[in-house]
C-alpha cells in the first residue's frame, strides 16, 4: 500500500484524529500548531529530533511526545517508517481526565523502548490498531482512533509512577471525587474567564468552597502544577491559539489571553517558549502532516 497518500492528508480544525507516515524526506523545519503529537520512530539509532530547547536522539520503536503548541523538529529521522499520530487540543481538552493527564505529562516527551519496555510494548499495540483502522478508511474510524487514543493515554497513565523522577508531580488520584469536582468546576471557569478582573488563588479557593492551604494543595496534585504555574500555561495555551490568527496585534493577543501587559506577556512567554511570541508565531504551521 502506499501510505504517502495519508501523509498528505491535512490535519483541519474539525478532525480529533489524524495519522501520518511514508514520508522519504528525513527532516522537517522548526514549527508549532495547535495539535499534539505522538511519534512512533521508525528504524535506525540515530532518530534525532528537537522538542522547545531540547534535542532528543532516539531508536527504533521509541516514542516522542509533542503536545500542542510546542515548537519541535525533525533535525533527522527515519519519517518513511515512522508513524505520526496527531489529535485536537480540544478533544484533549473535551475531559478533565484527558486534559489532566496532558497537563501532568506535559514535560514528558520521550517513552523508551529499552527505558520503559512493558510500557512501550503496550502502546504499541495501541499504535498498530490505529494505524490499521485509520488506513482502513472505515467510515467510523476516526471515533474508533478517538476510543484508542484514550486507552493510549489511560495506559500512559497506569504507568505514572515509572515517571516520578521526570514529572516531580504530586498524586491526583489522593483526593476524592468530590475534592476533584470542585477543581474542575475552578478550571472550567478559569479557561472562561481569562479576562476576568480577580483569578488570584484566594478568589478560585472561595469559588471552590475551601480554604486557601488546602485548595493549593490539591490544585496542585490533581494538575501536577501549582496554580501560578497552571494559570500561565493556560494563559500561554490561549495566546498560541490566537497567535495564529495573522490580523491580532501582539497586545490584542495579550489582553485576550488576561495578561495585564504587553511586557509581562512577554516575559512569561519568552520564559516558557525560550523565544518572543512574534518569533513563535512566525514558526507557525496550520495543516502540516509533517
Amino acid at each position: 500500500m502506499d501510505y504517502n497518500q495519508y501523509e498528505n492528508f491535512g490535519f483541519d480544525r474539525i478532525s480529533a484524529f489524524n495519522l501520518a507516515t511514508g514520508v522519504k524526506s528525513r527532516s522537517y523545519h522548526a514549527h508549532w500548531h495547535s495539535y499534539g503529537e505522538i511519534v512512533m520512530v521508525g528504524s535506525g539509532k540515530n532518530n534525532v529530533f528537537k522538542v522547545n530547547q531540547h534535542t532528543y536522539i532516539l531508536e527504533e520503536g521509541d516514542y516522542l511526545l509533542v503536545w500542542p503548541m510546542e515548537v519541535h523538529e525533525f533535525i533527522d529521522a527515519d519519517r518513511e517508517k515512522s508513524l505520526i499520530i496527531q489529535f485536537s487540543n480540544a478533544f484533549m481538552n473535551s475531559l478533565f481526565d484527558l486534559q489532566r493527564i496532558m497537563h501532568f505529562y506535559r514535560n514528558l516527551h520521550v517513552l523508551g523502548v529499552h527505558s520503559h519496555p512493558q510500557l512501550v510494548s503496550g502502546l504499541q499495540v495501541i499504535s498498530d490498531k490505529m494505524k490499521s483502522i485509520f488506513l482502513s478508511a472505515a467510515p467510523n474510524r476516526e471515533l474508533r482512533c478517538c476510543m484508542l487514543l484514550m486507552e493510549f493515554m489511560q495506559t500512559l497513565d497506569d504507568h505514572r509512577e515509572e515517571f516520578a523522577s521526570e514529572i516531580k508531580n504530586g498524586d491526583p488520584y489522593s483526593y476524592t471525587d468530590t475534592a476533584t469536582h470542585r477543581m474542575i468546576m475552578v478550571t472550567d471557569y478559569i479557561k472562561n474567564n481569562l479576562t476576568a478582573d480577580d483569578l488570584s488563588q484566594s478568589a478560585m479557593a472561595r469559588l471552590a468552597g475551601v480554604n486557601k492551604d488546602y485548595f493549593s494543595r490539591i490544585f496542585h496534585s490533581i494538575t501536577g502544577m501549582n496554580y501560578t504555574k497552571w494559570l500561565n500555561t493556560v494563559r500561554l495555551e490561549k495566546a498560541t491559539e490566537l497567535l495564529a490568527d495573522p490580523d491580532m496585534s501582539l497586545t490584542e493577543v495579550a489582553m485576550y489571553s488576561g495578561f495585564q501587559s504587553i511586557s509581562s506577556f512577554n516575559r512569561v512567554f519568552r520564559e516558557d517558549k525560550g523565544m518572543s511570541p512574534r518569533e513563535y508565531r512566525m514558526l507557525f504551521t496550520p495543516s502540516d502532516s509533517e
